[in-house]
């Protein structure tokens, strides 16, 4: 009597099973150790954790401090990086979809803030802060779902090509666009509520900690929103239509409705971060939105590790961080900061953090590659 070993796909979990079985690196250490923890001391680290994230611009360490730049700024710049690159991860980390054009949501955000916040914008509205954001949320995420249901039947490359001409298309209809500014763009932002006893605000840009606080807030939120939606049923189809897309559809899962919510949630989580730049600028103009950094977002997560939470934040963090922590070597900072990423993407292809099962997914396919050889 004779067995089969089954399709490709269950020999390859069966492969995933096995060698994550196998594995004992420092990573996986690391998380037994933390789990084996009770329960109490996990929230207490956490909260350890999370009380020096609030206290760093003000203990200021003198490793991390960026003496050539103000650190408060850079903070907020490595929030702002994270909390883009989480939106980013939904799309490409969760659900498998190239978007190299995600600078285009951003754009919609912060402009959406401008033009309706501003007195100096064509509607000359002037509404506060906190009315402009959950317009430039709404409207990002419309902006998401008008570029991804005529594109989201593409894949791979093509998908990649037409949201790349998305972000270009954002920002020239910014630069030929009066009512948006055109080239010398719109001044008069609002920015947070908030005063102090004195009488003077809390948010102003002589007060960038305030910034940061409140973006590391929002990244709590979002993470914890797009926490429980990884742990749904949207993220389990996600994650099928990421592993298998045609097989996903065979079983049943609407993968293009899925993909549509991935689009809209990315794009509505990058329009979010968008109005916080804007916000804390005051200002904005097309050079805001440049394509160089859609190609940095993707940086940031396929650096990090697409798919897990914490790699994301720790990519964007480190994309955002270095280049201002060696602002000392002038004109050589950018080099030392691209062959920083060279040299982790060699030794490190899977993501600084990776999500495990696509890390594993990637050793087993190199070790599948090497067999062959």
């Amino acid at each position: 009597m004779t067995t089969s070993n089954g399709g490709p796909r269950q020999r390859m979990n069966q492969r995933l099973r096995g060698y994550d079985d196998r594995r004992a690196g420092w990573a996986r250490s690391i998380r037994t150790r933390w789990h084996a923890l009770p329960r109490p001391v996990r929230w207490l680290g956490l909260l350890a954790l999370v009380v020096v994230l609030y206290l760093l611009p003000i203990i200021q360490p003198p490793i991390l401090t960026t003496p050539d730049s103000d650190f408060g700024s850079v903070l907020f710049d490595a929030a702002l990086f994270a909390l883009v690159a989480i939106g980013l991860n939904v799309v490409i980390g969760m659900a498998g979809l190239l978007d190299l054009g995600y600078v285009g949501f951003y754009a919609v955000g912060a402009y959406s803030v401008a033009v309706f916040g501003s007195p100096n914008s064509s509607l000359g509205t002037g509404y506060p802060w906190l009315v402009c954001v959950p317009i430039a949320i709404a409207l990002s995420m419309l902006a998401g779902v008008i570029l991804g249901g005529p594109t989201l039947r593409l894949r791979g490359d093509y998908l990649a090509i037409v949201t790349l001409g998305f972000g270009e298309i954002v920002r020239l209809t910014a630069v030929n666009s009066n009512a948006l500014g055109a080239a010398a763009g719109i001044t008069g932002i609002p920015h947070p509520p908030g005063k102090r006893p004195d009488g003077t605000d809390i948010f102003s840009i002589l007060n960038i900690n305030a910034f940061y606080w409140l973006a590391l807030t929002v990244i709590f939120i979002v993470v914890f929103g797009v926490r429980n939606l990884e742990n749904s049923r949207v993220g389990r189809s996600w994650l099928a239509i990421r592993e298998d897309e045609d097989a996903a559809e065979l079983m049943g899962v609407p993968t293009f409705r899925f993909k549509l919510w991935a689009f809209a949630i990315g794009a509505a989580i990058g329009g979010l971060s968008g109005s916080l730049f804007a916000g804390r600028q005051g200002f904005i103009n097309p050079d805001s939105f440049l394509l160089q950094f859609s190609i940095l977002f993707v940086a940031a997560v396929v650096l990090g590790g697409a798919g897990n939470l914490l790699g994301v934040v720790t990519g964007a963090v480190v994309i955002a961080y270095l280049p201002e922590r060696f602002r000392g070597f002038a004109d050589y900072r950018i080099f030392v900061f691209g062959l920083a990423l060279i040299i982790v993407m060699i030794f490190r292809p899977q993501g600084i953090i990776p999500n495990r099962r696509r890390a594993t997914e990637l050793a087993v396919r190199t070790e599948e590659v090497a067999e062959g050889a």
